[in-house]
């Protein structure tokens, strides 16, 4: 609709997705267009030019948005490739008519921390203990899959910068675009001596030939106008980790190396640059310690985080006893390290998968526990007394933990193993945690609420079809829950007090009837409430709770500092409520909450209420 409004004689718009090729008929429709636009509900590289094709003939204008945070992730070179050869005339132009890649190699032990594990210290009654990673997880290259995040929110004090922003390479969209495996390398003069761990990348597009209108997903420190910087959640910025740290010296030359093939980059430091396009030597780098494929970047991170593995070292130390038969139960974790080092008689953890169960075993034995520590490699509803060698379990541990939660209180699983496992617990067994609680905030988003909110009037154009196909699509149950986010790196306000909302006794069995929380939560600021965050606290002993939410109470102006190892759950509230009506008189926000024993499943409601009524 641009195009023609801009002066194209007629428009194919290709769309593959039929729920959108639709709503594009409805909306060209709509907006008067149907005479200048025909919409393609196929692939691409399936469409068919000549007289009897869906193309009379091919384009001498490409416009196209095939691009993620990595740029080529969403297969850009191929179909960028294919409409070269097949739908395009050899002079066409592209708008956008050229990308570029940058990258910055840095030092930062807090992002290395999402790629490697670290040494675990734990202080026991025989001095300090050292938990050491197996050689093949140090030796690893890693995931081959980017990290990509919200790099504005990671603070400069996190990373130490040892080279300029290194332009790597470009690709330019109106002229033959190749797929094939490619390596670009760039040489450079440390700015810094350090440890080589890192690189920080991000793209730009230049929408005309002569450069004048840009598009930059730049973070802040490398932005021409910081003031002006653009939020954007569907293209972020780059983490990517070298396959091993490496020691540099500053002002020594060094070059960074840019592999790609048709969907993936990634990056080497080499001593020598390696000719430019030349064949790509180093093959994409592939986890072979399992350790990846089983943790997530925000796992290694929580596993890494040397306070939190204090607090549950600490929590262990009150409830151990010299005689206790310890069964844990969380997915790769090294609590049943903690217990056996801070003296448990005998430890035995369930790993139900075979990846866990290998990556474990492999950090058991590095550590000399092969023979300390019992690993049962089945499903915790299938455990039998000959598994724990005919002893009761006196220590049930869990962080918990299991790969395959995706919202908070998914690790309730936790309680249906406590539950299932019951026939296996002693006289007076201590279950750690032995609690946990839902609790929920209704915040202001300063940003996050724009992937709610509708379009309406883009650009001059009436895209309400679209809105209405989304609200639609949100009508149904499951979509109208919370969904997870990880909100450190989305900036919110708290308008109310956090509130404890439903508590869950692991010391008791997971009952058979809801738990159901009603009530309300009182708007204390002023602000616009975008919806509700959730989380859980899981309650070790009486004197410690560890959080997978807020971390510490919000400040006066109610900034929030959340855990950056868990993703927290929002609920947003309705998008057709005009934010103006929740300013000023005082409000709050009832809501109705329900966990259902059943299925584990937590259904809730938030909504706006006026506390004059």
């Amino acid at each position: 609709m641009m195009a023609v409004t801009a002066g194209a004689d007629f428009c194919y718009a290709i769309e593959v997705f039929k729920p959108m090729a639709d709503a594009a008929v409805k909306i060209v429709e709509e907006n008067g267009f149907s005479d200048k636009i025909k919409v393609i509900n196929k692939h691409s590289t399936e469409v068919t030019v000549g007289p009897d094709g869906d193309m009379p003939c091919r384009a001498n204008i490409l416009v196209t948005e095939l691009f993620d945070t990595e740029l080529i992730g969403e297969g850009a070179l191929p179909s960028y490739e294919h409409a070269h050869r097949h739908l395009v005339q050899e002079t066409c132009e592209a708008v956008p008519h050229r990308a570029t890649v940058y990258a910055q190699l840095v030092e930062s032990k807090r992002m290395w921390s999402w790629n490697k594990l670290f040494p675990v210290r734990v202080q026991t009654s025989l001095g300090e203990q050292v938990i050491i990673p197996p050689s093949d997880l140090e030796q690893c290259p890693g995931a081959p899959s980017v990290y990509d995040i919200q790099l504005n929110q990671v603070s400069p004090a996190d990373f130490t910068v040892l080279s300029d922003v290194l332009p790597m390479f470009s690709v330019d969209f109106s002229k033959q675009v190749s797929s094939s495996a490619a390596c670009h390398s760039r040489q450079f003069e440390p700015l810094a001596s350090g440890r080589a761990q890192v690189v920080l990348s991000w793209w730009d597009i230049e929408m005309d030939p002569e450069g004048k209108i840009k598009c930059t997903m730049a973070p802040f420190w490398a932005h021409s106008d910081p003031q002006g910087l653009q939020w954007r959640d569907h293209w972020m910025q780059c983490v990517y980790f070298l396959p091993q740290e490496e020691p540099i010296v500053q002002g020594v030359a060094l070059c960074l190396v840019a592999h790609h093939d048709d969907y993936c980059v990634w990056y080497s430091l080499q001593r020598t640059c390696p000719e430019e396009n030349g064949r790509v030597q180093q093959m994409r780098p592939v986890c072979d310690c399992q350790a990846h494929l089983l943790w997530n970047r925000p796992r290694f991170g929580e596993i890494n985080d040397q306070g939190r593995n204090d607090q549950y070292a600490q929590a262990l130390r009150t409830v151990l006893m010299p005689d206790s038969v310890c069964l844990c139960i969380s997915d790769g974790s090294l609590l049943s390290m903690l217990a056996h080092y801070l003296g448990a008689e005998q430890v035995f953890t369930i790993e139900s998968s075979a990846a866990s169960h290998e990556l474990m075993k492999k950090i058991f034995k590095a550590n000399h526990l092969e023979d300390k520590i019992s690993i049962i490699e089945k499903r915790a509803e299938l455990l039998t007394s000959a598994d724990l060698e005919g002893k009761k379990v006196s220590l049930l541990l869990g962080e918990p933990f299991f790969t395959t939660s995706l919202l908070p209180w998914h690790n309730l699983y936790f309680w249906y193993v406590r539950t299932a496992v019951d026939q296996h617990l002693g006289p007076g067994a201590v279950v750690m945690p032995q609690a946990a609680s839902l609790h929920a905030m209704v915040v202001e988003f300063r940003d996050l609420w724009r992937i709610r909110s509708p379009c309406g009037n883009c650009e001059g154009f009436d895209v309400h079809i679209m809105d209405d196909m989304i609200k639609s699509a949100l009508d149904f149950r499951e979509s109208k829950e919370a969904e997870p986010h990880p909100l450190w790196e989305y900036p919110c306000r708290s308008l109310s007090e956090p509130q404890r909302i439903l508590t869950f006794d692991f010391r008791q069995l997971v009952p058979q009837q809801p738990l159901r929380a009603e009530g309300t939560m009182e708007l204390r600021r002023l602000g616009r409430s975008h919806g509700a965050v959730l989380w859980m606290e899981y309650h070790l002993t009486p004197d410690s709770t560890v959080s997978t939410g807020l971390l510490e109470p919000a400040e006066d102006k109610g900034d929030c500092c959340w855990n950056p190892h868990c993703k927290q759950a929002v609920y947003f509230l309705s998008p057709t409520l005009d934010p103006k009506m929740l300013l000023g008189s005082p409000r709050a926000v009832s809501y109705a909450v329900e966990f259902h024993p059943h299925s584990g499943d937590v259904t809730m409601q938030f909504r706006l209420a006026d506390t004059r009524n």
